[in-house]
């Protein structure tokens, strides 16, 4: 996985993912950052690479890698599921720390997904939190309205967006895509792409990210 700019698609630590509110305090923030930063750090040290072979095996550049670990800051889901996979566990332990159990089925009430703010722009729901094993994550992402470009990411696997308030444009390699309520894209994350609000009023859409 390469970061073409800054990675958006992550969810982050402990309270964090509890309460939207958790982050209010920057300094709390930061601190549940690190903790994401640590937990990335115990797992690969767990399983005996170097921060510098980890970061190959993921096919990560080494400096972004380590300012994750050191940081926990704009960890993308994309990673966060690759390192999960190759450690065997589940990405819900990586977000909070403590194991998900569920691997039958999980139901999320409408707000109910666990939410971070975490990304200027952005607020995610993580919307299978509970659920063991998984080989896609679904997040629920509203967009707030600016006028600031898209931040541009690139990460393997695949990716789906389909949106369910306002106008979200995609800017995907060298084109915008402009999608309203019902519109949906399937496309290879691993061209630059992001996503920005198009209308006067946040924009929701859901995406799964598969690894």
């Amino acid at each position: 996985m390469n970061e073409a700019t800054s990675e958006s698609m992550s969810s982050v630590t402990d309270d964090l993912v509890s309460s939207a509110t958790a982050s209010a305090d920057p300094q709390d923030f930061a601190a549940e950052l690190a903790e994401l930063g640590q937990r990335i750090a115990g797992l690969r040290d767990a399983l005996g690479y170097s921060a510098d072979e980890f970061a190959d095996l993921l096919g990560e550049d080494r400096e972004i890698y380590s300012r994750y670990e050191r940081t926990g800051f704009n960890v993308p889901a994309s990673l966060l599921m690759h390192i999960a996979n190759i450690a065997k566990v589940d990405m819900g332990v990586l977000l909070t720390g403590k194991s998900t159990h569920l691997d039958t089925f999980q139901v999320v009430k409408a707000g109910e997904g666990r939410k971070v703010d975490r990304f200027p722009g952005y607020h995610f729901q993580d919307l299978a939190y509970a659920y063991s094993g998984k080989t896609m994550q679904p997040l629920l992402v509203t967009l707030q309205p600016s006028d600031d470009p898209a931040e541009l990411v690139t990460h393997s696997g695949q990716e789906f967006n389909y949106v369910t308030k306002g106008t979200v444009i995609l800017v995907f390699a060298d084109r915008e895509i402009e999608l309203h309520v019902g519109d949906s894209v399937y496309f290879n994350p691993e061209l630059p792409h992001g996503q920005r609000c198009g209308s006067d009023e946040p924009a929701t859409f859901v995406t799964m990210i598969m690894e």
